[in-house]
């Protein structure tokens, strides 16, 4: 089972309840499955979950590069010179991100309200970036646009690999059935360069 949930924003990443938030458990009342990686209380979007353990791994482990596109809603207007900042990988301190994907979108139509609402300052206009990723660190969309000028005042996670929240509003979920290709799309070249460089196997070893 595969499962697509448009986590709203306040929600806990966990079945269990930590007394302040709503938690999984009240939106999915399914028994046997897990989130396939995690997603801040204060941020909304995609969240994948499944009942199959090695599926669990293979979206999740970092090892399998799965990109992630987030819709950030930034304070202020980033320039050119930001933007390349976060496409070319930053030093936040305790690690440097991997190259990104990013660029100034209009506001994502059909979005809803969030609730409660971003802080707005009339004096400071906000924009709305499409960031792409592939690791998946804690915090660090926020961490990164902060490093530019420009904080996160609204993140919503749109796409994991071929999955995203399309049709989705907040606290909807869409099944997915298990098909052959729901495991991450594997390397060709990588694997290529291993067999060719690997001694043939007789045909009592294969």
């Amino acid at each position: 089972m595969l499962i697509l949930f448009n986590k709203p924003y306040g929600v806990i990443c966990q079945f269990s309840s930590d007394g302040m938030h709503p938690t999984l458990k009240d939106y999915l009342p399914i028994p046997g499955i897990y989130p396939a990686g995690r997603l801040d209380t204060d941020s909304e979007g995609l969240l994948i979950l499944t009942d199959d353990g090695g599926l669990q791994h293979k979206i999740s482990h970092p090892r399998h590069k799965q990109p992630k596109t987030y819709w950030v809603q930034v304070e202020g207007i980033p320039s050119p010179e930001a933007l390349e900042k976060l496409r070319k990988g930053m030093d936040l301190g305790d690690f440097i991100t991997q190259p990104a994907a990013a660029r100034i979108i209009p506001e994502p139509p059909g979005l809803c309200p969030r609730n409660p609402p971003i802080r707005f300052r009339k004096e400071i206009p906000t924009s709305w970036l499409e960031l792409t990723i592939h690791e998946g660190k804690n915090r660090q969309v926020r961490r990164m646009t902060a490093k530019t000028g420009f904080p996160t005042l609204r993140l919503i996670r749109y796409r994991i690999g071929e999955w995203s929240i399309e049709g989705l509003a907040p606290g909807e979920r869409r099944e997915i059935p298990l098909a052959k290709k729901v495991v991450p799309p594997v390397n060709r070249r990588q694997n290529n360069r291993v067999n060719d460089s690997a001694p043939a196997k007789s045909a009592a070893q294969t």
